[in-house]
């Protein structure tokens, strides 16, 4: 998921520079749908090749093999494919529809972009004598994108929403070499910090069009895990100093949240902020219960 994460950086970076170039009539659809298609392959074709030096290079190669990595990380890093995938499928449908490309193909096309991606990220890992291709990962991956797709095709709208959030934890600080060095690193390395959300825009779910209650209220269900100083489990001794015994725990969350794209605006730029802000959740008072059995109530949650 850490390269996942890497990936969806580079992806969104180009994404959100090449929609202010897309949003324009329908009598330049075929010229604009072939920018976004091949803003997309030089993307693909850069990302993968920067990805590929900065993460593959310097380890060994081998011939490609599976690697079973369900296990580890309380499953953390799965919900991270999975939100990886609907993320970049969302920005790649956006972009072919303001092109001009009808619904039903830009659903395939776009909503597939992070299937695509992902996988060869799968692929590379295979030849990696350090790591090997995941059937889980490939799972999360795939229904990431069915998430987007069966949502668009059945509302036309995403009233069921994939988001992140992250708060610094004390883990990283016995195992940096794994949980990050730094704060940045932390949001992509730290699990015990991320949380992933289910966020469900209750006006579209269970309420007309006609209702006022707030469009862009949601409520969302998130899955977090603690206590993690290493993949499969945890260690006690890293580089000659000893690290305190932590439980490993899942954390269930239920808090309110706020949809972006549900704030009605045509300015074109505000429009893509707010999409990219609807990659995060808003932190409000927040519920948790834990597998030690506890209910902690937090006033503000990250």
């Amino acid at each position: 998921m850490k390269k996942a994460f890497l990936t969806i950086l580079l992806i969104l970076s180009v994404l959100s520079a090449s929609a202010q170039d897309t949003l324009v009539d329908k009598a330049r659809v075929r010229r604009n749908v072939g920018i976004v298609l091949g803003a997309e392959a030089t993307l693909y074709a850069a990302s993968m090749t920067g990805l590929y030096y900065a993460w593959y290079a310097d380890y060994p190669q081998s011939k490609f093999h599976f690697f079973n990595d369900n296990g580890e990380w309380l499953q953390m890093d799965k919900a991270g494919h999975l939100t990886t995938s609907y993320i970049v499928g969302s920005f790649g449908y956006e972009l072919l529809r303001d092109a001009g490309l009808d619904e039903t193909r830009s659903i395939w096309f776009g909503g597939t972009l992070g299937l695509a991606f992902l996988t060869t990220v799968e692929v590379f890992d295979g030849l990696s004598d350090g790591w090997g291709f995941s059937w889980g990962d490939m799972a999360a991956n795939t229904l990431g994108c069915g998430l987007f797709i069966g949502q668009q095709f059945l509302w036309h709208e995403q009233r069921i929403t994939v988001k992140y959030s992250f708060h610094p934890t004390k883990f990283a600080d016995y195992r940096p070499d794994l949980l990050g060095k730094d704060l940045i690193q932390q949001t992509i390395k730290d699990y015990n910090g991320q949380t992933y959300w289910a966020s469900f825009n209750f006006k579209s779910l269970f309420l007309n069009k006609e209702s006022k209650f707030p469009a862009w209220l949601n409520f969302a269900f998130g899955y977090g895990a603690t206590g993690m100083t290493g993949g499969f489990s945890n260690t006690l001794v890293y580089a000659g100093e000893s690290i305190p015994y932590y439980e490993r725990q899942r954390q269930f969350y239920f808090s309110l949240d706020v949809d972006f794209t549900k704030i009605p605006t045509n300015n074109k730029v505000l429009k893509y902020t707010f999409k990219v802000l609807n990659i995060f959740k808003v932190p409000f008072p927040t519920i948790e219960y834990n597998t030690g059995g506890d209910w902690v109530w937090h006033w503000i949650y990250f």
